[in-house]
């Protein structure tokens, strides 16, 4: 019989947020994939987790996951972890899922914790309908996607670095206009989250002064609607 690949979603700071299911499903698996063993090590031992690990990465996935849903296919039971938050979001994840979905292997993704997600629902910004970027091209093809960005009426988020994020920013007020609301969230979950919110020109000035640290989050609000457009209570009968 077939065995299952679990996609386990990780604490993105708080340990406080790893959920017992996670534990349960890393606790009887035989084989946990790790983007950084290292790091997945502090998380196991905190746990009490002894399953045994192997490293799945960006670097190696190519080669590795037709193996890996091999030895799923001839039984093992395998789950996948990232450094943080659930692998598949700007992390490895992606290519060993659509392999064992090829061969008609199970897949079974846990809810839990992704960092866009609270950084979102913080940013005051509306998130009824939103766009997620992860993080943007380096070189190639980086402001064109910048420009469809800002021409977008939905909210946008973006994952970026502390050294690059004033950069970014000042390219996206450059495209979307300086006075365009956003939020920028660092450091998610942890004793040091931050929170900045106001226009793009207000949030470059914060940063610029004051230079990040940690995992940063990125909100921009849609491109605003400059049409006049009459609001129709759907709820209210006409008269």
């Amino acid at each position: 019989m077939a065995g299952k690949l679990y996609i386990v979603p990780t604490p993105v700071g708080n340990m406080a947020d790893m959920t017992p299911r996670a534990v349960e499903v890393l606790t009887q698996a035989d084989l946990i994939l790790a983007e950084d063993t290292r790091t997945s090590a502090v998380l196991m031992q905190r746990f009490g987790i002894t399953t045994p690990m192997q490293s799945h990465h960006k670097f190696n996935e190519h080669d590795t996951s037709a193996a890996v849903a091999s030895r799923i296919a001839a039984g093992q039971t395998v789950a996948l972890v990232s450094d943080a938050g659930t692998p598949g979001i700007s992390d490895p994840g992606f290519m060993l899922s659509r392999e064992c979905r090829r061969l008609g292997i199970e897949v079974i993704t846990l809810p839990g914790p992704t960092a866009f997600v609270p950084a979102l629902v913080n940013s005051g910004l509306p998130c009824d309908r939103f766009v997620f970027e992860g993080f943007l091209p380096q070189k190639k093809g980086r402001a064109t996607r910048i420009s469809a960005l800002a021409d977008d009426d939905r909210t946008f988020i973006i994952y970026e670095s502390p050294l690059r994020l004033v950069k970014t920013l000042e390219q996206l007020a450059q495209a979307c206009g300086a006075d365009r609301p956003a939020s920028v969230t660092r450091e998610i979950s942890k004793i040091h989250e931050t929170t900045v919110r106001g226009t793009l020109a207000e949030i470059i000035n914060h940063f610029t002064e004051n230079p990040p640290r940690g995992e940063i989050v990125i909100i921009v609000a849609g491109k605003p609607d400059t049409g006049h457009k009459v609001h129709v209570n759907k709820y209210k009968p006409e008269k």
